[in-house]
C-alpha cells in the first residue's frame, strides 16, 4: 500500500487521468462528427470514408514516429509551435494527447459510421416530416439510439488512455522532467530486478482502476 500511496504513483495516476480526460472526450467528438459528415449518400462519399478511417491501420508506434517528424524540438516541422512543443514541461503532455486522439480516430470514426447506418431511415424520415432540426434530430434520436456503440468506444479508449506509453517512450523518454511519465512509463522504468516488485505492485493498482472504470 505504500507504493499506491506514493508520490510517484500519485504523480503517475494524475498525469495519465489528464491523458483520459482530455483524449477520450475529444476521440468521441472527433470521430462522432466525422461519422456524421460522412454518412451520407453523395457520389465520392466512399473516397473521404476511406481517408477517415485510415488511422485505423496505423500503430501507436507508427503515429508516434509521425508525430516525432511534425513536433519534436529539433527537427520536427512544427517545432516552433509552442502549444505543441515537447521541449516544455508545461506543454508536452499536449503532444502525447494529440498522438493518441490521431491513432484512434479511425477506430472511432468506423465504429460510429457503422452505428450511424444501423439507425433505420424510416426514422430518419419520420423526424424530417415532424419538422426536427439537424441539431435535434441528433440529440433527441441519433444519439440515443447508437449509445451503446458510444460506450463501447468510451470503454475502448478509456483502457488505451490508461495503458498510454508508446507515445510517451518515442516522444519525449517522460520528460522534461518526469512531466509525461504515465502510469505504464513508470511501470516499465522499474522492470529491473531491484525495483521489479514495486513495478508490479504499481501494475496491480492500475489492473483495478482499469476494471473500475470499465464496470462503472
Amino acid at each position: 500500500m505504500d507504493i499506491l500511496t506514493g508520490d510517484e504513483f500519485k504523480e503517475g495516476l494524475w498525469i495519465t487521468t489528464k491523458v483520459v480526460i482530455v483524449t477520450v472526450p475529444a476521440g468521441l467528438l472527433l470521430g462522432l462528427a466525422l461519422a456524421l459528415l460522412a454518412n451520407r449518400k453523395l457520389r465520392g462519399i466512399r473516397i473521404f470514408q476511406t481517408i477517415f478511417s485510415s488511422t485505423i491501420a496505423t500503430s501507436v508506434a507508427v503515429a508516434s514516429v509521425v508525430f516525432f517528424g511534425l513536433i519534436n524540438p529539433e527537427i520536427g516541422r512544427f517545432r516552433d509551435v509552442r502549444a505543441l512543443s515537447v521541449a516544455h514541461s508545461d506543454t508536452a503532455l499536449r503532444g502525447i494527447m494529440l498522438t493518441s486522439i490521431w491513432q484512434t480516430m479511425g477506430v472511432t470514426f468506423v465504429i460510429c459510421l457503422a452505428a450511424l447506418q444501423a439507425v433505420p431511415d424510416e426514422i430518419l424520415e419520420a423526424t424530417r416530416i415532424d419538422g426536427f432540426s439537424a441539431w435535434r434530430r441528433i440529440t433527441r434520436i441519433i444519439l440515443p439510439l447508437i449509445s451503446p456503440a458510444l460506450l463501447v468506444l468510451t470503454v475502448i479508449l478509456g483502457v488505451g488512455a490508461f495503458q498510454t506509453f508508446a507515445q510517451v517512450d518515442l516522444l519525449t523518454a517522460g520528460g522534461p522532467a518526469g512531466s509525461t511519465e504515465t502510469i505504464v512509463f513508470k511501470i516499465f522504468e522499474r522492470q529491473d530486478p531491484g525495483h521489479i516488485s514495486e513495478a508490479a505492485v504499481m501494475s496491480l493498482g492500475l489492473f483495478v482502476l482499469t476494471l473500475g472504470m470499465t464496470l462503472i
